[in-house]
């Protein structure tokens, strides 16, 4: 079976109508039909501006659902991909009791309790078992929140879609839990080829059991359907027979699978309206919504989110997906969209797509924006608009217009896109809800930022154009940096080339483009791509302030170390970080600790790290980190060295020495990484090295390891051979 010609655009407007359905219904997660009509009405558009909170925000949802998936790329794209295997993938981007799951415990929460099981060696499908776990918490709503990507990458075969989906779902879940979950995902991929929702149920029910409660469930709304009008008395009909008074636990599947089939039938193909119709009926409104959202998208295509109000504007493709794969959490629904596409290619044995030679930012997809913001959505002083057009790309068919007016003397227009946390207080709030931002920045110093730019030939006049960044400084604020400004003359277009400088440990935060005119003038620059790359030249440590000639601490800035992804279990590491005399403190109580920071584009580069081992098993440096579970690493004992490859949570050991370190002395640790081979370095000097015939993880950022005890780092260096 081939892949649809309109398969990219229809998986794109898939991501979008998950992400739009669960910042529509996110602010009011959990609240009842009667709670919701007193204070909100009909939920006809985002209300978060009503509750006071972001629209944008970390959530389960759509956490869940882009990086599970990861199993498949990660295990080579394989049909054959294992439960146990989608398990090992928990384990590696799942940091306990602060990435993407609601930790409520075991015995409470589904997702913790299955997280304690495969953590205990218990692997999937026993860790989400009825068997082990009871039947009412194997049967909560989770499986299905997480699983629209299997829908999105099996188009047109709802059998893998359904087989997918039980295989994703019993890592945690059992029962009707998964039975609706193959439902949702069956349903979705066949979406791509049937435009008629009664047949995608008819499908959706087929791969399930007759006897089971949810195909019970279904063939009770489509009757009341039938013979019901008003959506509102089938939701009285629903909650009577289905409600949560019948299947307990914090958030049963059974009501809320039933919300999602009910609003999509008396939604009548409506997005605005179904969205309405599942959000103002209460329960888990952000899942189901995110749900409805999903598939509506993919059956209809990117025209049904621009019927009605202005979905996509305020949401600008963002996303955050934080996880221990850091260099990914700040990414967009494009960014998804293609990984998502090219998992389903690698099935059918087709190349991946890599727009524009791969730019990260190419606006390939209609409408897209990838993130970029005119300023005038951040500080209301921007003169400009953005917008997705047809042509002015050299090698694409898209490009983002950024059109400019009333340019006078000394006024600027901007439009950038996030690559890393965007405050100190937005994380704060993120934190409060439980869904923390663990991020590392996607862009570093040393690092070459590359864009295409053209100018309609329309303009009043030439005008100057820069590449940005803002990086935080010492009082948590952000600090704006440009390039040189090249004129660009109306009609003609122009490649920028910035080297971005050293912005002395503190992160990124946001990089984009600047123009500037002479006085009045408008018109239209267009950015066909911009893009990054090279080995990072860091040295990363708490700050220093130059002013007054000292460490910066107690009250000094908190960003800089919030890049790294904190991987221990001792919070106390992270809570008095400000207060000890090195920079970072690494303590494990145990097994093994990593605190990460990077991205998967680091490939051929050293890291060194000044270590001071105070009591430990093992302490050293890793590479190539893709995860908690996913690296290589040089490991120092007392009385070895080793160079490992760290896999679902085993080593295999590379190379290793005799001799090894003295606790309280302090010791500078290299690791140099270059294709298949690896070199291990103490002191400056070479000792150890090694390939892996597997060549197993091509890309990676790095961690600081401390096993069962403590290890002082001052300060890291990240650079090329």
């Amino acid at each position: 079976m081939s892949l649809p010609k309109d398969y990219l655009e229809r998986v794109y407007a898939g991501v979008l109508g998950k992400i739009i359905g669960v910042y529509l219904g996110r602010p009011f997660e959990g609240w009842s039909y009667d709670l919701i009509m007193e204070h909100l009405g009909e939920i006809n558009y985002y209300v978060h501006e009503k509750l006071n909170v972001p629209l944008v925000v970390t959530d389960d949802d759509i956490s869940g659902t882009f990086t599970f998936i990861r199993a498949l790329s990660d295990y080579g794209n394989s049909r054959h991909l294992t439960p146990a295997q989608i398990g090992h993938s928990w384990l590696n981007y799942i940091i306990e009791e602060q990435t993407i799951l609601w930790w409520g415990g075991m015995g409470n929460s589904t997702e913790h309790t299955a997280y304690l099981r495969l953590k205990a060696g218990i692997e999937a499908p026993a860790s989400g078992s009825i068997a082990l776990n009871g039947k009412v918490v194997a049967e909560q709503i989770g499986s299905q929140i997480f699983i629209d990507g299997w829908g999105m990458i099996a188009p047109g075969d709802p059998a893998l879609a359904a087989d997918f989906a039980r295989r994703a779902s019993s890592v945690s879940h059992d029962g009707e839990a998964i039975y609706g979950a193959q439902v949702m995902a069956a349903m979705e991929a066949q979406a791509f080829l049937e435009h008629d929702l009664n047949k995608l149920i008819d499908v959706g029910v087929s791969f399930i059991p007759k006897d089971s409660v949810i195909y019970s469930m279904i063939a009770d709304i489509r009757e009341w359907h039938s013979e019901v009008n008003d959506w509102r008395k089938g939701r009285e009909l629903l909650a009577g027979k289905y409600g949560y008074d019948k299947y307990g636990g914090n958030c049963h599947m059974v009501p809320n699978h039933g919300l999602i089939i009910l609003s999509l039938l008396y939604g009548a193909d409506d997005f605005q309206k179904s969205l309405m119709i599942v959000n103002t009926s209460g329960w888990d409104t952000d899942c189901n919504s995110g749900n409805v959202g999903c598939l509506l998208g993919i059956k209809n295509g990117l025209a049904t989110l621009d019927r009605g109000p202005d979905w996509r504007g305020p949401v600008a493709d963002r996303l955050y997906l934080p996880t221990a794969d850091g260099g990914r959490s700040i990414t967009d629904a494009v960014a998804e969209t293609y990984h998502l596409v090219n998992m389903a290619r690698s099935l059918h044995e087709l190349p991946p797509l890599q727009p524009k030679s791969g730019a990260r930012f190419h606006f390939e997809a209609p409408g897209s924006v990838q993130g970029f913001m005119s300023e005038d959505s951040i500080t209301a002083r921007s003169v400009v608009t953005l917008g997705n057009v047809e042509g002015h790309s050299a090698e694409g068919s898209r490009s983002l217009s950024i059109q400019f007016h009333g340019l006078a003397p000394g006024r600027i227009g901007r439009a950038e896109t996030p690559t890393f946390t965007p405050s100190k207080e937005v994380s704060r709030y993120f934190e409060k809800r439980g869904y923390r931002l663990l991020a590392s920045p996607t862009l570093y110093s040393g690092q070459t930022i590359r864009a295409r730019v053209a100018a309609d030939g329309g303009n009043t006049s030439a005008v100057q154009v820069s590449l940005t960044i803002k990086h935080y400084d010492a009082n948590d604020e952000l600090c704006l940096v440009s390039s040189d400004p090249v004129t660009l003359a109306a009609g003609k277009d122009a490649t920028l080339s910035w080297r971005v400088p050293d912005t002395h440990s503190y992160p990124i935060a946001a990089v984009g483009l600047q123009i500037q005119g002479s006085g009045g003038q408008h018109g239209t620059v267009y950015l066909d791509y911009l893009t990054w790359d090279g080995t990072p030249e860091i040295t990363l440590k708490r700050p220093y302030d130059r002013e007054y000639n000292r460490l910066l601490r107690g009250t000094g800035p908190t960003m800089w170390k919030q890049a790294w992804i904190d991987g221990f279990d001792s919070r106390e590491r992270l809570a008095d970080l400000d207060y000890w005399p090195e920079s970072y403190r690494l303590i494990q109580n145990k097994g093994r600790g990593l605190l990460m920071h990077g991205t998967r584009d680091w490939t051929d580069y050293q890291v060194t790290a000044r270590l001071t081992p105070h009591m430990c098993e093992a302490g050293g440096v890793a590479v190539r980190v893709q995860g908690l579970m996913r690296y290589y690493a040089l490991l120092v004992d007392r009385q070895t060295t080793r160079l490992v490859r760290a896999f679902e949570g085993k080593d295999t050991v590379l190379a290793e020495i005799a001799g090894g370190w003295e606790f309280g002395s302090t010791y500078e640790v290299s690791v140099r990484v270059k294709g298949n081979h690896l070199t291990g370095l103490i002191n400056g000097k070479e000792v150890i090295a090694a390939e892996d015939p597997d060549h197993q993880y091509t890309g990676g950022g790095i961690a600081l390891i401390a096993q069962v005890g403590r290890v002082g780092c001052e300060q890291v260096r990240v650079g090329s051979l």
